[in-house]
């Protein structure tokens, strides 16, 4: 879910090579670079942290809304099956929109509101721009009328966290410790699931209206928030406010911190980074970088197409149509979610992305076959009385093994794996294919479960 590390950031290229090296060559086992600038989190990194952290909490609620919200919207708006299924696949569409803008919207306005304003452009931050569409978003549903409503509404939220996606992850980097890095940019994953957990768990006991407004709340946190946290220090050194960016390093970092070699650090690489030619979008396609390019596409469609959205769209539905409660199923579904993030942080520096990965896409597709084989036995009326617990223990199976590594993994790759020069155009590549391939798979999912909920046509019907 961390589409934002994807694009291009403003880190050295020597942490990015330090990173590749050490879980590609020497299997993710090696300790972690030494930095002599590297320093414990301050007060105000924590602080900033945690602002930011809040639009993965409004993500997370994003994606778990449509699944407790599903039979409440249909009945009291008389949407049909059709109808949902476009709303709930509307968030993908807007969140691809938000992909590929998201570079150039972080790049031009800064990653955040400056205060005070040092020109208009520059006060409407990313972060602010985008929680703004939010919360927009989340007011319109419960006041919706229509399904065209509910639709401009889920759209609007789908663009702001698909800016989200890219601007909170980078701001997360790039304005804490080199040592920390890795473990603060590891709680977006972590708050993307907690915000699915929440929601599936108030969306059990209160009605989708009230829902949607309290998935406006971290929305608003965020925002007033914003007014009190540091602009990232790097992207003010790239767009030249000199002053701003010393100063903002020196708030992060401590008053009394010794920031000489930092500083001097960032402004070499960004000295280094204007030298280079800008690739266009059409130079990824050269032979050179195509093993990286197929790698990080195809980790994109086999994370997406292996049923991620699907599951936790329609979690609901799902097991109903199997016979079990949806509102403790949606609610243990969330819990799983979180020792997953935990084990993914705690394994993928020891035991090296590759692995993780394997054991990640073994587990989760065999979740995916016994949820089958669970609906498949039902439609012949075989062991009709153990489908329903085969059904959850299949879904948890399917999602314990996702959230510890294809969930979030695939992106830190991608991040790793294109070259500097190109990872802006390479990272709206792929960031537009996963959203892309999630709507294919949100719009599709509930039409092909009710043509065969067990996958294959002639079990219902003959």
């Amino acid at each position: 879910m961390n589409e934002g590390l994807a694009a291009s950031s403003l880190l050295t290229e020597t942490e990015i090579k330090d990173t590749i090296s050490r879980d590609f060559e020497s299997g993710g086992c090696g300790p972690p670079p030494s930095s002599s600038y590297s320093s414990s989190a301050t007060a105000v990194t924590v602080f900033s942290t945690l602002v930011a952290l809040c639009s993965s909490f409004t993500f997370g609620a994003a994606l778990g809304y449509s699944s407790p919200a599903e039979f409440g919207i249909m009945n009291d708006l008389g949407l049909s099956m059709a109808e949902f299924t476009f709303f709930g696949s509307t968030l993908t569409i807007g969140g691809m929109v938000g992909a590929i803008t998201s570079g150039m919207i972080a790049d031009s306005m800064g990653r955040r509101a400056v205060s005070p304003p040092v020109c208009l452009q520059r006060t409407l931050g990313a972060m602010w721009v985008s929680e703004t569409f939010c919360t927009i978003g989340w007011l319109a549903i419960p006041f919706s009328k229509g399904a065209w409503q509910l639709d401009i509404g889920r759209l609007l939220i789908g663009f702001g966290v698909g800016v989200l996606s890219y601007v909170v992850p980078v701001y997360i980097a790039e304005i804490t410790p080199k040592n920390l890095r890795g473990q603060f940019t590891g709680l977006v994953e972590f708050f993307v699931s907690c915000g699915v957990l929440l929601t599936y768990f108030i969306g059990s006991i209160v009605s989708w209206k009230i829902l949607a407004l309290v998935g406006a709340i971290p929305c608003l946190v965020h925002l007033i928030g914003l007014f009190f946290v540091p602009e990232s220090p790097r992207w003010l050194a790239k767009v030249g406010l000199e002053i701003e960016f010393e100063a903002s390093l020196q708030r992060l970092r401590g008053e009394n911190a010794d920031i000489s070699l930092e500083v001097a650090n960032i402004k070499d690489y960004i000295e280094s980074v204007e030298q280079l030619s800008k690739a266009g979008f059409l130079d990824i396609f050269r032979l050179k970088y195509a093993h990286c390019l197929l790698v990080g596409v195809g980790l994109m469609l086999l994370r997406e197409f292996g049923g991620l959205k699907a599951f936790t769209f329609y979690t609901s539905f799902i097991l109903d149509s199997a016979g079990f409660s949806s509102k403790i199923g949606s609610v243990v579904y969330g819990l799983v979610q979180i020792p997953g993030c935990a084990v993914c942080v705690l394994l993928l520096d020891k035991c090296g992305r590759r692995l993780v990965l394997l054991v990640s896409t073994a587990g989760s597709c065999f979740g995916c076959f016994l949820t089958g084989l669970s609906f498949f036995l039902k439609d012949l009326h075989w062991w009709e009385e153990a489908t329903p617990i085969l059904a959850l223990t299949s879904i948890l199976v399917f999602i314990s093994f996702l959230t510890v590594g294809m969930a979030g993994v695939p992106w830190i790759i991608v991040s790793e794996i294109f070259p500097i020069n190109i990872k802006g155009p390479a990272g709206s590549l792929v960031s537009s294919l996963d959203w892309f391939s999630s709507w294919v798979v949100a719009y599709t999912f509930n039409l092909l479960f009710e043509w065969s909920s067990a996958g294959q046509p002639l079990s219902r019907n003959e």
